[in-house]
């Protein structure tokens, strides 16, 4: 993703309005790796501004979307993530937490059997690994709870 003072610029040329509260949403998602919410980034942002709207920050997690500086994810965790990396990249995502983490996947070795294609041209995969992430892991009231299981290893 762009740095804050290239999107306000980018914005500016697009002929959207740059507004102190979108520019605290440009330096929130600046090196964010933690996939965040538009709710996550809204708390964040009432922290530094607290007359911003939630409204506020969808439109510009939207418009930032529109514009190719960030992906919109939806991995299953019961909110819209979005992710400054735009990049061809994969998941990891936490059952329990929703915490969601970038991997680095060699797709190109997956193979579909052109029945199992169905006649599609793919353009692109999305791989999503579930597990729980090192911190909920290792809690086995968390395991029993999502899993219904002791812990593995």
């Amino acid at each position: 993703m762009r740095s804050p003072a290239e999107l306000t610029e980018l914005f500016r040329e697009q002929g959207l309005r740059v507004t102190p509260q979108r520019q605290c949403i440009f330096r929130l998602l600046e090196g964010n790796d933690r996939h965040p919410t538009a709710e996550w980034v809204y708390q964040h942002a009432r922290s530094e501004m607290p007359t911003i709207s939630l409204k506020t920050v969808y439109q510009t997690l939207n418009d930032l979307a529109a514009m190719g500086e960030i992906q919109v994810l939806d991995v299953g965790t019961g909110s819209a993530r979005f992710d400054p990396n735009v990049g061809a990249h994969h998941h990891l995502v936490c059952d329990h937490c929703g915490r969601t983490y970038d991997v680095q996947v060699d797709a190109t070795r997956l193979r579909l059997s052109p029945r199992e294609r169905r006649d599609f041209v793919i353009n692109s995969a999305d791989i999503v690994f579930r597990g729980l992430c090192s911190s909920c892991s290792t809690d086995p009231t968390i395991h029993e709870k999502t899993y219904g299981g002791q812990p593995h290893g």
